[in-house]
């Protein structure tokens, strides 16, 4: 395999970031060019980068195996949230910019079909997004022990925590998240009226994660409403082992067991 990493100025944010690929070497191609090959999109969690998967996981190894082109950005601790204000739109640099750079740079051009999403944490919070208000650019999209509410940001509105200044600047008044265009349940909400339309969904979250009671909640969610999701918990907590074993089981799911 190949590692790329490129730094280029994106538009969407109006700063230069970095972006990592794994890609296909030719002579393991087989007669797939990259333009035909299956991509999927990494997203990492608030603390972490665009190297962050690449460092700890085996997802290079199974990248190799499933012959896939991995796609992971950086989008510092943005919660994947466009900000007017700023003028730095991550969302739109993920669902937008990021496909049309690949596009044109790469000649990578996948099919819905071909286009799969996976994010943690605060990642598991943006892959979700994507799924839910762009139903048309993937066919699987999953949440590893994700920000899948907002009751946990609510949390930090008093005066006192060090974070509300961070949190505010990225979704306003945090007392009133709920029900609002940054909130997990309105999108789902929404995107129930044509469940039909959505991508796979897949929801994963360690019984000993703190976040573990919005994985389940959300997850409760989507049935109340008829959105199928698959919903897997296990024993683990918000670390990288959880992760790793998440991917190599979604992979296994979506293209089968390992060459």
């Amino acid at each position: 395999m190949a590692f790329v990493h490129i730094d280029h100025l994106a538009r969407s944010t109006q700063v230069n970031l970095p972006l990592n690929l794994i890609i296909p070497d030719p002579v393991r191609m087989q007669g797939i060019p990259v333009r035909q090959r299956k991509v999927l999109y990494l997203l990492h969690g608030l603390s972490d980068d665009a190297s962050a998967w690449q460092r700890n996981t085996n997802i290079e190894t199974l990248a190799n195996d499933y012959g896939l082109v991995v796609v992971m950005p950086s989008v510092g601790r943005s919660f994947y949230t466009d900000q007017p204000t700023s003028g730095m739109n991550y969302f739109t640099y993920i669902v937008e910019e990021i496909p049309q750079y690949l596009a044109d740079v790469f000649d990578l051009k996948p099919k819905r079909e071909d286009t799969f999403m996976a994010g943690l944490s605060m990642g598991g919070y943006g892959a979700m997004k994507a799924a839910l208000l762009h139903p048309e650019l993937y066919s699987a999209v999953a949440s590893f022990s994700g920000v899948l509410s907002l009751s946990v940001l609510s949390g930090h509105a008093g005066a006192a925590d060090p974070r509300q200044a961070e949190f505010g600047a990225l979704f306003g008044d945090l007392e009133r998240l709920a029900g609002g265009p940054h909130d997990p349940a309105v999108w789902l909400q929404q995107a129930a009226a044509q469940a039909e339309a959505l991508p796979r969904l897949f929801i994963a979250c360690g019984r000993q994660d703190d976040l573990y009671p919005l994985s389940k909640a959300f997850a409760a969610a989507c049935a109340k409403l008829g959105v199928l999701a698959d919903y897997h918990e296990e024993d683990g907590k918000h670390d990288w082992y959880f992760w790793n074993g998440q991917i190599a089981r979604l992979l296994t799911i979506l293209l089968g067991e390992r060459p």
